[in-house]
């Protein structure tokens, strides 16, 4: 394999997600919504959330609406899944808290 890049997965996981956006029709939000369902059902670590962290601040999402996506998906994906979501964005969050406190820390 020949790259010029130093990350070459991360750099195809960003090429894959931009390719997705810019060919789903949802609004942001709702496309939040239905990858953090996606990523719940699919039993995803704290890494997967943390990438998703930014665009649902930036399109508005609140906590009640991530929480009633884990509520409606229960059903299907079952309580062991949910509740290890709902732990891993809970984690991705203080991950997220904390790299924008060291930022904020190294700018000041």
């Amino acid at each position: 394999m020949t790259t010029t890049s130093e990350t070459p997965v991360l750099d195809t996981l960003a090429a894959m997600t931009v390719d997705s956006i810019e060919r789903c029709g949802l609004p942001t939000d709702i496309l939040i919504l239905t990858r953090i369902a996606a990523l719940a059902a699919s039993d995803a670590p704290p890494i997967s959330y943390l990438a998703h962290i930014d665009p649902a601040l930036r399109s508005g999402l609140t906590s009640e609406q991530l929480q009633d996506v884990l509520v409606a998906i229960a059903p299907i994906v079952g309580t062991a899944r949910v509740m290890t979501a709902a732990g891993n964005i809970a984690e991705a969050l203080g991950v997220a808290i904390a790299v924008a406190d060291a930022e904020i820390e190294s700018e000041g």
